[in-house]
Parts: C-alpha cells; structure tokens; sequence
C-alpha cells in the first residue's frame, strides 16, 4: 500500500472513530435531558454556505435546505476526519504507530476554536456563544464534546494501530 493512501486511511478511519465516540458521547448527552446541536443546522448553514451565504441572524430561522439533516451528518464526519488529518500532520505518522493521549487531547481540545470561533457567529450564536441564554455553559459543554472527541481521536488511533499491525 501506497504511503499516501495509508496516510489517508489512518486519517479517515481515526476520524470517523473520533466522530463516532463523540456522537457516543452526545447520545448519553440527550439521554439525560441535555441539549445538543442539531445537525440539520449544520447542514442548513453549509446549504447556505453553498450559496454564497456565510452569516445568519439565526441559522433555525434561516430557509431549510433539501436533505439538510444528511448534509449536516455528512459535513460532521468530513470534519472529524480534517481533524483527524491536523493531528496526524502534526504529531507525526510515527504517533499513528504508537498513539498516545496527551497529542491527541490537545487537538481535540483546540478544535473547539472552529465552533466558538467561527460556525456559532456565523449561525447567528455569537462568538464563544455570547447571543445564546447561557454563553459560559454551552462554551463549557463544547469544550468538553472536544475533549471527548480527542479522547475519540487517541481511542481510534490505538485500534487502527493494533488492526494495522
């Protein structure tokens, strides 16, 4: 097998484990009455974005997009694989081999960056969730979905190394 092409399977496959484990993760969430995002607006706000619509006042009152729910699943999992690929990038195809949390974790956690950043402004939330009833909360709660979901990345990494011997 081709470097290129293993490089792209360990980034993919740690990236939908990751994706899964964090989904495992806000399944419980719900289970015990907490909110979570709804992904039908993630597939709205990329609708959109396809568009040529980059801000919304807010994304739940914006036009729904055909099959907006898959698009937002689908843009969920090609993001978790991104991210995947930023931590391979940075700690090393030798880290794949060998997976250790602490990389991993980081990662996961600076990820938060992209939501509190740039997707809730753009969907009308603000930065770091400021236009939302409870900002420091939801900041909180998508800290830990990112730290999570690098816990996911090191979890995935450690199964595919062991699968890939």
């Amino acid at each position: 097998m081709g470097h290129l092409l293993h490089d792209i399977i360990l980034a993919t496959g740690t990236g939908i484990g990751a994706t899964a484990v964090m989904d495992i993760w806000l399944t419980f969430l719900k289970s015990r009455g907490v909110k979570t995002l709804d992904f039908a607006f993630i597939g709205r706000w990329v609708g959109h974005l396809a568009r040529g619509r980059l801000r919304h006042a807010a994304i739940a009152k914006a036009q729904p997009i055909r099959n907006e729910l898959a698009l937002g699943w689908l843009m969920h999992y090609v993001t978790g694989i991104a991210f995947a690929g930023l931590l391979l990038g940075i700690a090393g195809m030798d880290w794949a081999r060998s997976p250790t949390l602490l990389p991993a974790l980081l990662v996961g956690i600076a990820t938060v960056v992209i939501p509190l950043f740039a997707i809730q402004p753009a969907m009308g939330a603000g930065f770091a969730a400021a236009r939302t009833p409870t900002p420091l909360k939801n900041c909180i709660r998508s800290l830990v979905n990112h730290a999570v979901f690098g816990l996911g990345l090191y979890l995935s990494a450690v199964l595919l190394a062991w699968l890939l011997r």
